[in-house]
């Protein structure tokens, strides 16, 4: 038997999806929650073999959650279920060590399917994509002295502030929790030297558009 957990903050959604999988005959669904917080904590304690997670939660991100499960225990495998085609979301969860990435538009068999194939050791993800995705990191070295000391996230969130966007903005754009935000702009303010962060959207502008 595949052992399944479920993170979706609609139980409708969640009833439907356990149904459908029960249906399959080879699968269990071990435990289930609508909160983040609560699942970062649920899942490396029942250790399934495919956590089944939205992107989107009131208090975070599945994609969050993926990356802090595989933390503790990466042979849990992360299959990311959202509504939304975003590049920006599929780049942080091939980041966050996911297995697959797919539409809630998907069709009930495939889904069954996709995680049959996750849980034997498959990606779902596009190689290309995921060309594309190490090709961004190799890149990034490459980068002015002054932003040298940052992550790649820290740098990513730096030009979300240089565009002008709130916290909560960057939190909805990059699937992350606001106060994840708000802790990576603390850094990387912190790392800039900086007191702001029109100071740093100033500093991110004028390197940034040296590089176009």
């Amino acid at each position: 038997m595949i052992r399944v957990f479920l993170l979706d903050d609609h139980e409708v959604v969640r009833r439907g999806l356990a149904d459908l999988l029960h249906a399959a005959g080879d699968i269990e669904v071990v435990g289930e929650s609508g909160l983040a917080r609560e699942a970062t904590t649920r899942i490396p304690a029942l250790r399934p073999d495919v956590a089944i997670l939205d992107a989107r939660l009131p208090d975070g991100s599945g994609i969050d959650v993926c990356r802090d499960v595989r933390t503790v225990d990466s042979s849990i495998r992360g299959l990311i279920l959202t509504s939304y085609e975003d590049d920006e979301a599929l780049f942080a969860a091939i980041m966050a060590g996911a297995a697959g990435y797919v539409l809630k538009q998907i069709r009930g068999t495939d889904l069954v399917d996709a995680v049959r194939r996750v849980a034997a050791g498959q990606s779902l993800l596009d190689p290309a994509v995921t060309q594309r995705v190490l090709e961004r990191i190799r890149n990034g070295v490459e980068q002015p002295r002054e932003l040298a000391t940052l992550t790649e996230q820290e740098r990513r969130i730096l030009g979300h502030v240089a565009e002008g966007l709130t916290n909560r903005e960057i939190a909805a754009k990059m699937f992350l929790a606001e106060k994840t935000v708000k802790n990576y702009v603390s850094s990387l303010l912190a790392k800039l030297g900086l007191e702001r962060r029109t100071q740093a959207a100033v500093l991110a502008t004028r390197l940034l558009g040296q590089r176009s």
